[in-house]
């Protein structure tokens, strides 16, 4: 891993796309997994994680410029906090890879209850846990904990009404 700063996303920036667009000098550079932690909706509509032992998340792990982190600082806004986790990363199907990565992660500390996913993000983390996926995230992880807060839905069809 280079200097820069490695960023684990576990939420809407599961969506690689999204991400380039929120981080255009991000590199994406494979799967984590953060154990005993448990992700959920919380109060405000969006993705956190709490820690819940025996629980684990998965997400996709990037490289971040000084200008990328800034930029997520915005995007994440102040009810995230910034924190450095371990995280185990396995790199990508392609290139796989072990070891304990120092990861940054924004965790909500203060709204840790389950609450209702907002509709704009529905959409978006369905776009992710399509990307997430494709590049290994196991559907059993997808299905025991996104699939309780997110509902399926046809992307190609959000994809042309969303303008």
């Amino acid at each position: 891993m280079s200097s820069k700063t490695v960023y684990f996303g576990y939420g809407s920036n599961l969506w690689l796309d999204q991400m380039n667009r929120r981080c255009p000098e991000s590199k994406y550079i494979g799967v984590g997994s953060l154990a005993n932690w448990r992700w959920i909706i919380n109060e405000r509509g969006y993705g956190n994680i709490v820690p819940s032992p025996g629980d684990i998340v998965y997400g996709l792990m990037y490289e971040l410029s000084r200008r990328d982190e800034h930029d997520l600082d915005i995007y994440e806004g102040e009810t995230y906090q910034k924190q450095i986790i371990p995280v185990n990363f396995t790199g990508t199907s392609d290139s796989p890879a072990e070891g304990i990565v120092r990861s940054l992660i924004y965790v909500d500390v203060e709204r840790k209850s389950d609450g209702s996913p907002r509709k704009e993000y529905i959409y978006r983390m369905n776009m992710g846990i399509a990307d997430a996926l494709k590049e290994g995230v196991p559907a059993d992880y997808i299905d025991k904990y996104l699939r309780h807060f997110i509902p399926p839905a046809d992307t190609k069809a959000l994809e042309f009404n969303d303008s």
